[in-house]
C-alpha cells in the first residue's frame, strides 16, 4: 500500500491515487508513464524525456534503466525502457497530447508500427482511471503483458493498482511468464 499523505475530498489519498491542494483546489492524479528509446544514445535520450515531464506536473519517481529485448518486431536493436511517476492536474488525454508532443520535439518519427525508435512515451496507469477512446486506452492494454512495464512500475510503485485486472504491478509481474529479457542496469 502507497504511503498515506493526507486527505483528498473524493477518496482515500495514496502515492498511486488522487491529491487535493488546498493552496489552488486544484485535484490531481498520479499517472505511471513508460519510456522506451532504442536508437542513438539510449540512456541520455531517456533521462532528457524523464526531464520534460515536468511540465505535465510533478515528477515523484523514476525508475533505474532496464535493457530489454524487442517484442514483436525482434529486427531491431535493444531498448531501453523506463517508468516515471508524476502527480499531474492534466486529464489523461492532455497527458497522452504531452507525450506526444515531447515525442515529436525529440525526433520521433513514425515509419514502422512496433518499429526502431528514438523515443516511446506511453501512459500506462491515471490514477484508477479507466479510458477506452479513439486513440486513448488506459489503463495501457498491454501493460500486464510487458515485463519491461511491469518491473520498473513495480521498482518504484510495487503497489500501484490494474484498475481493470484489480491486481497489483507486484502481482501483475508475478503472474507474468517467462521469455522477455530485461536486465537492470
Amino acid at each position: 500500500m502507497g504511503m498515506n499523505l493526507g486527505f483528498c475530498p473524493f477518496r482515500q489519498f495514496f502515492l498511486d491515487s488522487c491529491a487535493f491542494h488546498r493552496e489552488t483546489g486544484e485535484v490531481s492524479e498520479t499517472a505511471y508513464l513508460s519510456l522506451g528509446s532504442n536508437l542513438g544514445d539510449r540512456a541520455a535520450t531517456l533521462r532528457a524525456a524523464a526531464a520534460q515531464l515536468e511540465v505535465a506536473g510533478r515528477v515523484l519517481a523514476v525508475s533505474a534503466l532496464y535493457e530489454t529485448q524487442p517484442m514483436e518486431v525482434q529486427d531491431q536493436p535493444w531498448f531501453l525502457n523506463c517508468v516515471a511517476a508524476i502527480e499531474t492536474g492534466k486529464s489523461p488525454r492532455e497527458l497522452l497530447q504531452l507525450a506526444l508532443q515531447i515525442e515529436a520535439a525529440m525526433g520521433r518519427i513514425r515509419l514502422r508500427d512496433k518499429g526502431a525508435r528514438k523515443i516511446d512515451i506511453d501512459v500506462v496507469l491515471f490514477g484508477d482511471s479507466v479510458a477506452d477512446e479513439q486513440g486513448l486506452k488506459i489503463p495501457h492494454p498491454s501493460m500486464h503483458l510487458r515485463r519491461f512495464v511491469l518491473e520498473p512500475l513495480v521498482e518504484i510503485a510495487p503497489e500501484a493498482r490494474h484498475p481493470v485486472l484489480g491486481k497489483t504491478a507486484r502481482e501483475l509481474l508475478a503472474a507474468l511468464g517467462e521469455g522477455q529479457t530485461v536486465r537492470r542496469l
